[in-house]
């Protein structure tokens, strides 16, 4: 399922850790936004990881679960429409 991750934080030093830990799960699309295509159970890990490094008291992150059909209706201007990463890469 897409998952739409967006966040607001105002230290450098957490906004970095989190952009560099959501790298790993999806695709950057703007410049506190990241695309995750993820299963229910990567989704609660990623968020418990999230949660952990965050300071609910001045940071907002928001996890937006996008079901398949919603994702099929999106439009696009300036990028890509959103797609799984593929289920295989070759060296």
């Amino acid at each position: 399922m897409l998952t739409l991750i967006v966040y607001d934080i105002p230290d450098n030093r957490r906004r970095h850790r989190l952009s560099k830990l959501l790298e790993g799960y999806g695709r950057r699309v703007q410049e506190s936004v990241f695309e995750c295509f993820l299963t229910q159970l990567e989704m609660e890990r990623l968020f418990q990881q999230v949660a952990a490094r965050m300071n609910p008291a001045v940071d907002n992150v928001r996890f937006y679960w996008i079901p398949p059909q919603a994702v099929a209706k999106t439009r696009t201007i300036g990028s890509d429409k959103p797609k799984p990463p593929p289920s295989a890469y070759i060296f």
